[in-house]
């Protein structure tokens, strides 16, 4: 069986549980009392999916706006983004798309993106509509999901649903970045990322 290595960073507020997400795909264990992310954390995991081995190296950076500005750094190079907002926080919602137009900037124009409104288990303090996060993130031709890092709610489906999104060639360079490239298409441009 071959390996694919993705590179793939998350992006999102601050406490909307970007850490915890990574945890729960990689350990599959649950932290009530999580640390802020300080910069940026490494995890990797490897998922098998249609027969295929993918490695994950997982980026999660800090949503801090005293650490916004060193998130380029993390993301270039990047073949996936989740940008994870929380659905009790319209205020981190918004945000999603401030985070689609700095990867828009600085990531690399095919990167596959998907939105995950975290907390899922938490359906009774509601502020997004699953309806009004789904219509955006087909604007944007991302993947949405509605996961739970708490109760493990879609998360394995969240990193699932980007490998078979990925681009069918994947190289890896001498310095662990992975870059995805895309066999030519007849005249279609790519919908990835545009607000």
């Amino acid at each position: 069986m071959s390996m694919r290595e993705i590179k793939l960073c998350l992006l999102g507020d601050s406490g909307v549980g970007k850490s915890s997400l990574v945890q729960r795909f990689v350990s599959d264990t649950f932290n009530t009392h999580s640390q802020p992310t300080i910069g940026a954390s490494f995890m990797s995991k490897t998922l098998v999916v249609d027969d295929q081995s993918y490695k994950f190296q997982i980026w999660d950076t800090a949503g801090q706006e005293k650490y916004r500005g060193l998130a380029p750094m993390y993301y270039r190079g990047a073949a996936a983004a989740i940008i994870v907002y929380d659905i009790t926080r319209e205020s981190s919602f918004s945000a999603v798309k401030m985070w689609v137009r700095e990867l828009e900037q600085y990531g690399p124009g095919d990167v596959v993106l998907a939105i995950a409104g975290n907390k899922a288990d938490l359906v009774d303090q509601r502020e997004v509509t699953y309806d009004e996060a789904h219509k955006y993130a087909d604007q944007i031709n991302a993947t949405f999901v509605e996961t739970s890092a708490k109760t493990a709610v879609n998360v394995t489906q969240l990193f699932t649903a980007i490998t078979r999104k990925l681009p069918a060639e994947i190289i890896v360079s001498t310095h662990n970045t992975v870059r995805p490239t895309r066999a030519p298409q007849k005249s279609e441009k790519s919908k990835c990322c545009r607000s």
